[in-house]
């Protein structure tokens, strides 16, 4: 885990599909994924984190009636677009002043959460692309381009569900996914 947190980035199962993960603290990471997936640059990354309380690395503050919300809702494959405000930001938010969070409901991925911190973890593909179903498609995507490979085995579950959630708790569907709310 200390070679993400020093900057690597690994291919893992997450609770939804394989992600290409690296440390949301790390600018450089953040923008190798970019190249890497051949992403469009405005558009922000899905953050893992392992509680509520890693929203507080991001300056987010959150409201009662969105803790209760997130309480009652996290963890799961629900993410979570909420404001995120500063220059600090901007090579995650990419200037729409927010970003989608996710706590996973995977037991072992949060473990690896807390001990790496949050991450960012967009699918293991290139944009528009088919997202890889295993370990040996990621490969064909990313080669030795990646420093480390996680086997999960085949996955083939959505994505998670994308919602904005406003101050008062109320939210939008953005993106329905594998989770019902």
């Amino acid at each position: 885990m200390k070679q993400i947190q020093d900057g690597g980035i690994w291919v893992i199962p997450t609770d939804t599909i394989y992600g290409i993960v690296g440390s949301a603290l790390i600018p450089e990471v953040v923008e190798k994924i970019y190249q890497l997936r051949k992403r469009a640059t405005d558009k922000p990354f899905i953050v893992l984190i392992s509680s509520i309380d890693d929203l507080e690395k991001f300056g987010v503050k959150l409201t009662q009636q969105q803790k209760e919300f997130l309480s009652n809702h996290w963890p799961n494959p629900l993410s979570v677009v909420l404001p995120v405000v500063g220059e600090k930001w901007e090579y995650l938010h990419r200037g729409t002043n927010s970003l989608a969070f996710r706590m996973p409901k995977d037991k072992k991925l949060l473990e690896t959460l807390k001990q790496t911190g949050p991450l960012v973890a967009p699918s293991a593909n290139f944009e528009g692309e088919k997202p890889s179903q295993t370990i040996e498609e990621a490969k064909k995507y990313f080669g030795n381009d990646v420093d480390y490979y996680v086997d999960g085995g085949i996955i083939k579950s959505q994505s998670s569900t994308l919602l904005s959630l406003n101050e008062d708790g109320v939210y939008t569907v953005l993106r329905q996914g594998s989770f019902r709310v």
